[in-house]
């Protein structure tokens, strides 16, 4: 076939096709010597419409040459990291054009999402635990805040004090509108959540400039804070391949975490040691607990008020801890429920730190 008939058979300009052969991504069957013609063969269609489609999903040549003869595994991973930039972007743009509309004359329309009122009212719970407090909220007050997302039907909330991170979602019953996000005091969310309880289902809007709460014959509004609060997501996606995972009961590692034994000279332990090994079995300080452990044997150090909210926020009777070295974030959740999710930093233990 001529460069013109193949061209409209694929969905192609013949100008793409040139380029395509130019990149060495799609050669033609035959270049005649003498005129330089491009002649391809119907055995090529297959991999010419491949092309157009990968290139309308807005992926670039090296990745795209990878999918068309790579493996299938590595096929497999750029596909994935594409459709995850691909997200990321569409989500960065949305939000930029929400609070572009929302700075118009006359604003920008709000996101909804429909919920259920006690849901929220336990996320709230669950996330305002990990705002910051004391001399950190001086420093920072956006710690004090906690970040609400709307993104189709996922609302999520966050809230970090820099030693830990907690991550909530919740999946709408409906919604409406583009992504949005707003920073709200935590004081004012935690005074929300004895009017949320009783309410089976609640709308949540976000506009840009405030949050309405209202259950279509009250409302409740709370006030946004305009600061930029810290790209916990990039903490996440940075986050190192889990080697151990622990499994056991929440409430007894809590209660040791509660009363974390005294040194020798009657002062409180700063740290409690938390160590799995590659036969299952845990120990927190010197008391063993029943466990699930996978991975090699591990040992961490933790300041009990940091790792005992993390606890007590969780939801079940069972927490999965995720480890992937001593000195990195730890991802705490509860063992039926991945939709709450909180990292906590172990710390370094000064007598190990001095024999080492």
């Amino acid at each position: 076939m001529s460069i013109g008939v193949f061209a409209r058979r694929v969905g192609l300009a013949p100008s793409a096709l040139r380029f395509y052969d130019d990149c060495g991504l799609l050669a033609p069957a035959r270049v005649d010597a003498a005129t330089g013609y491009r002649h391809y063969a119907p055995e090529q269609e297959e991999r010419a419409v491949l092309v157009r489609r990968l290139r309308d999903a807005g992926m670039p040549l090296p990745d795209a040459s990878v999918v068309l003869d790579g493996s299938a595994e590595e096929a497999r991973a750029v596909l994935r990291r594409h459709a995850e930039r691909t997200r990321e972007s569409a989500r960065a743009a949305q939000e930029v054009i929400g609070e572009l509309l929302g700075a118009l004359p006359g604003g920008g329309d709000a996101s909804c999402a429909r919920l259920g009122g006690p849901e929220l009212a336990r996320a709230v719970r669950q996330v305002a635990a990990a705002v910051a407090r004391g001399a950190d909220l001086g420093r920072f007050p956006v710690l004090g805040c906690v970040l609400l997302e709307l993104d189709g039907h996922e609302v999520r909330l966050a809230a970090t004090d820099r030693y830990r991170l907690a991550v909530r979602t919740l999946r709408a019953f409906s919604s409406t509108g583009g992504p949005r996000h707003a920073l709200v005091p935590s004081e004012e969310l935690n005074e929300a959540v004895s009017w949320l309880l009783p309410r089976p289902e609640i709308g949540l809007e976000l506009d840009g400039r405030r949050v309405l709460l209202h259950d279509g014959s009250q409302q409740r509004a709370l006030s946004v804070r305009d600061e930029v609060f810290p790209s916990y997501r990039m903490l996440l996606d940075a986050l190192p391949p889990v080697r151990h995972r622990i499994i056991t009961a929440r409430e007894p590692l809590a209660a040791l975490l509660r009363a974390p034994s005294a040194s020798a000279s009657g002062e409180a332990v700063e740290a409690v040691c938390v160590q799995a090994d590659s036969e299952g079995r845990l120990a927190v300080g010197d008391t063993e607990l029943p466990a699930v452990c996978t991975g090699p044997a591990v040992r961490a150090h933790f300041d009990p008020r940091v790792l005992l909210p993390a606890l007590e926020a969780s939801v079940g009777p069972d927490v999965l801890l995720e480890i992937s070295a001593a000195d990195q974030p730890v991802v705490v959740r509860s063992a039926d429920q991945g939709s709450f999710t909180t990292l906590v930093m172990p710390v370094h233990h000064r007598k190990e730190d001095r024999e080492s």
